[in-house]
């Protein structure tokens, strides 16, 4: 069970690594800015699932990987929104 909960996991991440690749494509700074923040995005949440996948059975351990992935992504998103209302810069 605990080898689908964290392929469960690892398959929600993938979501951001493609949105990451979409603002890869442009050639602006901004765009490249929002697309790192995707990025590791996605990775922090590759890195939980691995997390969980060795937690195993503990259930301290599984609860620690969550919550720390939680708390990783939630600060990349306030991040990536800060830095959406910062705008692109003028010409």
């Amino acid at each position: 069970m605990n080898v689908v909960a964290a392929l469960v996991v690892a398959i929600t991440g993938l979501p951001a690594l493609c949105v990451a690749a979409w603002y890869a494509r442009y050639d602006d700074t901004h765009a490249r800015g929002l697309a790192l923040r995707w990025a590791l995005m996605g990775l922090v949440i590759l890195c939980g699932a691995v997390g969980l996948y060795f937690a195993g059975d503990s259930k301290g351990a599984a609860t620690t990987v969550a919550l720390v992935m939680v708390l990783a992504v939630n600060v990349l998103v306030v991040s990536t929104v800060l830095y959406m209302r910062r705008g692109r810069p003028g010409p």
